[in-house]
């Protein structure tokens, strides 16, 4: 009887249950998608939020294409850009879908829907890129008439690019990363800006910058003439307009290269020094101190400034071996009154270090001022480049020093590297 009964109860329920799903099928999810075969049909595009037609949008932004048939849709290109579809946004009049967010190769300023067997529907869509980005320039103290370049991204479809006081004339967009143009007449500091189709967009840098300057070698743009130390190149080696054949940025500048045959190379020849005093009354305060440099930690953190500085590495000494180590250094290590040199080799002191020669072996500006750029939140390592066990942050910025010396090997070499302001300015 218990057999019949359990015989009885199963039945029941597979049919309660075969029903529940027969309903669910039927009722619950009336809209659920079902592929259909054959080929889709487009009448315009819209966005997915608002009931406006349009024939362009930005990247990522999400859309809806209205049309029929649209469930036979296997994939949707916008260009040659593959969007991510997902059916449940897809019903037989609409599909829903983000424009992708990768660049095009091929730009043919339409959208495609292709079924299972591949055919094919084009409609006339432009996808805009987002609002450009511009990042750096190739030397943010160029001259009127000299040839800079701006790096960034999204340089497609360029309007206009503008320097404070001045249009720019004659721009070549290179890429969607690079644009090229020479420094119009008129131009003053401040940032670069550059419009597209998106829309405009400034540079977070300054064409001639002269925020925060630490070291300008002559006090003509708010910075140090010279620097506090032991070596030469702290009150010398520095390097007047007609003094060689460089092309001077303004005045003077910080000239690194051997001069002395007997001297000590990595000592005398190619450092600079500022060791700070920590008497409030000294004429060498701890840089961390002044007004626009305490100005910048209070709003910005040691994380959102960069250390910059304009550089030129003539084609006749090219630079090969050893690093650049760029070291902020806290009164607690040294200072101008307790001078030592014993920090530079000290594994427990951060710094960073620039090797530019290394992807290629050998570097050089040729013979032209670019402008350097490391984020602060790079002093992270040790002379040989291991990572500094120290964290690096505000109390190490009272001195300052930069010397070529150990870092990472290379070929022997006496280069020549002329340095001009040396500043920390916001990302």
């Amino acid at each position: 009887m218990k057999s019949v009964i359990r015989y009885i109860i199963g039945i029941a329920g597979t049919a309660i249950l075969a029903g529940g799903l027969f309903s669910c099928e039927r009722y619950d999810y009336p809209d659920r998608f079902r592929a259909t075969t054959g080929v889709p049909t487009i009448s315009y595009v819209r966005y997915a939020d608002k009931d406006v037609f349009i024939e362009q949008a930005f990247m990522d932004e999400i859309l809806c294409i209205v049309g029929t048939n649209l469930t036979s849709v296997h994939d949707v290109y916008f260009n040659d850009q593959k969007a991510v579809l997902n059916t449940s946004y897809i019903t037989d009049n609409t599909l829903v879908v983000a424009v992708p967010n990768n660049q095009a190769v091929e730009v043919t300023n339409k959208l495609y829907l292709l079924n299972k067997d591949g055919v094919s529907v084009d409609y006339d869509f432009k996808v805009l890129p987002p609002v450009p980005k511009v990042l750096s320039m190739s030397n943010e103290w160029a001259k009127e008439g000299e040839e800079v370049t701006l790096e960034g991204k999204y340089f497609m479809d360029v309007q206009t690019v503008s320097m404070p006081g001045a249009e720019v004339t004659g721009f070549n967009v290179v890429d969607s990363e690079h644009i090229t143009f020479k420094v119009p007449a008129g131009a003053t500091p401040g940032p670069v800006s550059v419009t597209t189709a998106s829309g405009s967009t400034n540079s977070s840098f300054q064409y001639m910058d002269q925020r925060n300057m630490l070291f300008d070698f002559d006090g003509l743009r708010g910075g140090f003439a010279t620097g506090n130390g032991w070596r030469a190149p702290a009150t010398g080696h520095l390097h007047n307009p007609g003094d060689d054949p460089f092309p001077a940025l303004d005045g003077s500048y910080l000239w690194l290269g051997v001069k002395d045959p007997t001297s000590n190379w990595a000592e005398d020849e190619y450092s600079f020094d500022y060791w700070n005093s920590e008497d409030p009354a000294s004429s060498i305060p701890p840089l961390r101190t002044l007004p626009a440099f305490d100005a910048y930690l209070q709003k910005f953190g040691v994380g959102g400034l960069t250390l910059k500085f304009e550089c030129l590495i003539p084609s006749s000494n090219p630079w090969t071996g050893a690093s650049m180590q760029l070291m902020f250094s806290s009164s607690s290590v040294v200072s101008n009154d307790n001078m030592n040199n014993t920090y530079f080799s000290e594994d427990s002191v951060p710094r960073a270090l620039w090797t530019p020669w290394q992807a290629t072996g050998s570097y050089d500006t040729g013979d032209k001022w670019v402008t350097v750029s490391v984020p602060l939140s790079e002093f992270t390592l040790t002379p040989t480049g291991a990572v500094c066990a120290t964290k690096f942050d505000s109390s190490w910025l009272d001195g300052f020093a930069l010397f070529i010396w150990s870092g990472f090997t290379g070929t022997a070499c006496e280069p020549i590297v002329a340095i001009d302001h040396i500043r920390v300015v916001p990302m």
